[in-house]
């Protein structure tokens, strides 16, 4: 990634996390949050990543809104961005949470058992 896809990708990534949390009013968008962004060279598509505090159960309705709310995101960040052009927004669940706290459950379970055992000599 180029310094300039990867300043728009920061640049995208705080202004999409600010508009999410105060200015989208679809309540099937709380709790969403925006883990990476990801800009083409071109700068003409961004993938990003979101996942949500109650997992990918909910992720078809965020989708949904997120694709109604596509357009109104795109016109906000047009007038933050020093860009010619917004990226088309890709929005993609992102379950590397859900599997980090999965596996640091794994360890803490691992590690609590290993203590009911004696150790071997």
């Amino acid at each position: 990634m180029s310094k300039r896809s990867e300043r728009v990708a920061d640049a995208l990534h705080r202004e999409l996390a600010e508009l999410l949390r105060g200015e989208v009013k679809d309540p099937r968008l709380h709790g969403l949050t925006v883990t990476a962004v990801e800009v083409a060279p071109d700068l003409t598509h961004a993938k990003v990543f979101v996942s949500h505090v109650e997992g990918k159960a909910v992720w078809p309705d965020c989708e949904r809104a997120l694709g109604k709310a596509s357009g109104f995101l795109r016109s906000q960040i047009a007038g933050m961005l020093n860009t010619y052009t917004v990226p088309q927004m890709k929005f993609v669940y992102d379950d590397s949470l859900a599997r980090g706290l999965s596996l640091s459950s794994l360890i803490d379970k691992a590690i609590a058992e290993d203590k009911q055992h004696p150790q071997d000599e």
